[in-house]
């Protein structure tokens, strides 16, 4: 059971910025400047452009069509693919009006179809046409190469575009801008999308930022398919003459991969300085060699010298032979500057160090890989039954790890167990009723408890807990109140000789009310669970013939009755790994278990949610069933996240089964 330091702290927008909205053409609250919107249609009559019949029937068209540079275009391209390498477009945007590229993927804006936006830059008969030049995004300077005689062209013209659900492919570079000569302030907002190139999926080369505007991709596959030379799935270099105190380029919840590296910044003969945010992404790097092969240089790479780059991770998994490295000056890998925020893994050689601060991953992160490529489950539709749809996931309360729901008087309330990670004093320990919309404290009580559940009955709250004593959980006691002000006491259980008592939970059965408790009873392995029953929620009595857990952890548990049927949420430990799951059984007479096929019912398959889904606790209110449970890594940290079903809990936990 992990536990965390407990800070109450309703959180709001943890998804991080949303500065684009106001300057979106495409956003409900776009503010800027109303332009002319293009369409693309290999079904269009190639006229105008101005509408899905007179439509543009190939990209560059329409990007030639742009008039102006007053921004508030848009292009919107059907679902097709489109073999077109060396885009460019006609003007930059404005400050506060962006224009957008965007692929019509599920025929919302009318183009009568659904599907992939392809933009392929390889040759139509003989496929991939990869050279430094070549690509989906026009950029070339003369001097390159002797083969590179065409007057330089900047990619700089993009300024202040976004684009939006398109997969470009078949060429060196996919999504990647080169200003060349043009060293000046650069944006480009790049969401949704898949850029496949032999050197780079995607990035920047050659600009300046803005902070207040910064390069950002968000949602987007990138991959490079070369392990030689200059190639990475995303590559960056801002001209920055120092290390600047914010980052020039954003990459939110993006999938990077390549043989060579994931993420790469400078370049051979560059001496600037880029710097770097990394959100809830996956860094996949494919070589994995034995350390007498030809190992990369690192998942995260700077090319010369590792002062040129700085990275600042938050929730994200890294995966290849080792984290940093240098191309050139190797001894210089430990300049590479970097802080790690919030849950960072690092799956690495098994020879190679983990940078402090990253946790290292001893087991295949199976869910991270299964991010760059799908692979099939062996399962027609209809081969296993249909799982209960959980919805609305919300990050809820930061540092805690431990809040049980009910209504009380009308109101959705939490009851919210605060309390150090470990050790402390009695008076570090209590509980919190609060208001589950407006975070508005109702009540306090229970001084030196904590592990705690709410039940609502009876015209009064009863709140159960374990006493934290000697260093250890002790007991169970209850507390009841008519008017939250006033509270009365009582142990009602205590714990054998030889275990001590943590997580509780309450519901009301046919003949009276039952209680599941848990255990660290060292018959049996790791945490079990017990049951008792009442009939006025004050006096209990203990059930010896009925258990849970026999032969595994089974921990957490928040017990429900329905049809006939008693229900058990628990955290289940998935051995050996350290990774831990909310698991469900019922049964009808609290002794013989029965596992639902479809468990789990919560695992973790969000970066922000570590190795754990674990602590569950459920509440229907307003005619849905709201899910309250505990993520993190079991060690240092633990929030609460909230998960809704539409629908009455009976339904949900019938479905199960």
């Amino acid at each position: 059971m992990g536990r965390a330091v407990l800070v109450w702290a309703i959180v709001a927008g943890v998804h991080g910025a949303c500065w684009a909205a106001a300057w979106d053409p495409a956003a409900p609250d776009y503010a800027g400047r109303k332009g002319v919107t293009f369409y693309v249609s290999k079904l269009g009559d190639n006229s105008d452009g101005l509408s899905w019949p007179t439509a543009f029937t190939t990209v560059q068209k329409a990007l030639d069509a742009i008039p102006d540079a007053l921004g508030g275009h848009t292009v919107i391209v059907r679902p097709d693919t489109y073999m077109e390498a060396n885009l460019s477009v006609a003007h930059p945007a404005a400050a506060g009006s962006y224009n957008l590229l965007i692929g019509d993927v599920d025929g919302k804006y009318g183009s009568g179809t659904s599907g992939r936006v392809v933009l392929d830059s390889g040759d139509p008969d003989k496929g991939m046409k990869s050279y430094d030049w070549w690509g989906n995004i026009r950029s070339y300077k003369q001097g390159w190469s002797k083969e590179h005689t065409e007057p330089t062209f900047s990619a700089i013209v993009w300024d202040r575009w976004i684009l939006r659900n398109l997969y470009a492919t078949g060429g060196d570079g996919a999504l990647f801008w080169d200003a060349t000569d043009r060293v000046e302030p650069f944006t480009i907002l790049v969401e949704d999308c898949t850029g496949i190139g032999r050197a780079f999926g995607g990035g920047v080369g050659n600009c300046l930022s803005r902070y207040d505007e910064p390069i950002t991709f968000r949602r987007c596959t990138l991959w490079a398919l070369d392990w030689w030379g200059d190639t990475a799935g995303a590559y960056v270099r801002v001209e920055n003459p120092s290390m600047p105190e914010r980052n020039d380029v954003l990459f939110e919840d993006c999938t990077m991969v390549s043989p060579q590296c994931a993420l790469k910044g400078s370049n051979f003969g560059f001496h600037t300085y880029t710097r770097v945010k990394v959100t809830r992404c996956r860094l996949v790097t494919l070589n994995f060699s034995q350390p007498a092969g030809t190992p990369t240089d690192g998942i995260v790479q700077s090319v010369q010298n590792g002062k040129y780059l700085h990275v600042d991770f938050e929730d994200s998994t890294l995966m290849g032979y080792k984290v940093f490295g240098v191309r050139v000056d190797k001894d210089s890998v430990g300049d590479i500057g970097y802080s790690v925020k919030g849950n960072v893994q690092a799956y690495v050689q098994h020879t190679q160090d983990v940078p402090k601060g990253m946790l290292r991953l001893g087991a295949w992160p199976v869910g991270v890989f299964d991010t760059i490529a799908e692979f099939s489950t062996g399962q027609h539709p209809g081969a296993e039954p249909v799982r209960p749809v959980l919805t609305d996931e919300t990050l809820v309360q930061k540092d805690m790890c431990e809040v049980s729901p009910v209504v009380w008087q009308g109101r959705e309330c939490l009851l919210a167990c605060l309390r150090p990670a470990s050790g402390g004093t009695s008076s570090d320990y209590w509980m919190e009723l609060r208001d589950a919309q407006s975070g508005d404290v109702l009540a306090r009580m229970g001084e030196g408890h904590s592990l705690a559940c709410a039940f609502a009955g009876n015209d009064a709250l009863y709140v159960f807990a374990s006493r934290f004593e000697n260093d250890n959980w002790n007991d169970v006691t209850v507390f009841k109140s008519t008017d939250l002000k006033n509270w009365e006491q009582k142990i009602v259980v205590v714990q054998d000789p030889a275990e001590h008592l943590f997580n509780s939970s309450v519901c009301a059965g046919p003949d009276g009310y039952v209680m599941a408790y848990e255990t660290n009873d060292p018959a049996y392995p790791a945490f079990t669970v017990k049951f008792a029953k009442s009939t006025d929620l004050m006096n209990w009595t203990k059930l010896p013939d009925a258990l849970f857990g026999k032969d595994r952890y089974t921990a957490c548990p928040a017990i429900r009755y329905a049809d006939g049927f008693y229900y058990l949420l628990y955290t289940e430990h998935k051995t050996p790994l350290w990774f831990f799951e909310t698991f469900i059984a019922r049964s009808t007479d609290l002794t013989k278990w029965d596992l639902s096929p479809l468990n789990p019912v919560l695992t973790a398959d969000n970066l922000d949610e570590g190795i754990d889904a674990s602590d569950p606790d459920l509440v229907e209110f307003g005619g849905k069933t709201h899910i309250y449970y505990s993520v993190g890594d079991q060690r240092t940290w633990m929030n609460i996240k909230r998960a809704t079903y539409n629908g009455p809990m009976a339904d949900f936990l019938k479905r199960w089964f």
